[in-house]
């Protein structure tokens, strides 16, 4: 009787587990599915109940470079990152042998069949539409398997030394096309201006003599400049003196 109660007693000990709080227990009794235990402590039957414990963090999973030819004939090196949870522990064990190695396969496959898509130019400017799409089709390939994917992201992007080099002059011609269409606008603003000047001028002559004497004030700054005064200064001069009389008088 003893020895009936000992053996009773160790296997009720053996049938206690605990669950951790970022885990589920899928209890499979005779081969079938039971029930799924919640974290904490917990009783199974020896014997006859077998647990399966199932993460149920948000698990990151590097993608492999995959070597993709893109649509307008670019080979390329892509790898990304996949971050999905379980959501759905029974599904998890009973639908996919190993959750982690089927999604790390259909995201390779997935990666390189939709970055194909598209030319080198839209992959590397619509990078979030692309991570999106795929995205998306994980998740529902997942879906099934009770893991939800919840983001998927374009890592790095390789391309040959000699399409780098050939993007390097491209965006250097851009800049200097940018360079000459500023400067082109420059003096052609510049030539605007100097017109629209150029017509006051020619409307206000007394406007061109009071430039001439500004150009000589500026010169006489320099000390060590020698100045010069056209034949015609003193009637420039006589010329200021009556404008400005004029205006006093008004």
């Amino acid at each position: 009787m003893e020895y009936l109660i000992g053996l009773l007693l160790i296997l009720v000990t053996t049938g206690f587990r605990i669950i951790k709080q970022y885990e589920r227990g899928v209890i499979f009794r005779l081969g079938k599915l039971s029930s799924i235990k919640e974290p904490g402590l917990n009783l199974i039957i020896p014997l006859i109940d077998q647990m399966r414990r199932i993460d149920m963090r948000v698990v990151t999973m590097p993608i492999q470079p995959q070597k993709i030819i893109t649509r307008d004939n670019v080979s390329i090196d892509v790898s990304a990152v996949a971050y999905y949870q379980i959501v759905d522990p029974a599904r998890a064990v009973i639908a996919v042998e190993r959750i982690s190695a089927a999604i790390d396969q259909i995201s390779q496959t997935t990666v390189r069949n939709v970055v194909g898509k598209f030319t080198l130019d839209e992959i590397l400017s619509e990078t979030a539409q692309i991570n999106a799409e795929i995205r998306t089709i994980l998740d529902a390939h997942t879906e099934p398997w009770g893991a939800v994917v919840s983001i998927v992201e374009i890592k790095d992007i390789q391309m040959p030394e000699s399409m780098q080099r050939a993007m390097a002059k491209e965006a250097e011609a851009e800049r200097e096309k940018r360079a000459k269409i500023i400067a082109a606008e420059g003096e052609a603003l510049a030539a605007q201006k100097l017109a629209e000047t150029a017509d006051i001028m020619a409307a206000h002559p007394i406007a061109l003599q009071l430039r001439n004497l500004q150009t000589l004030a500026e010169i006489a700054v320099e000390k060590n400049s020698t100045i010069i005064f056209p034949n015609n200064f003193m009637t420039t001069v006589q010329d200021v003196q009556k404008f400005m009389i004029s205006e006093h008088q008004k």
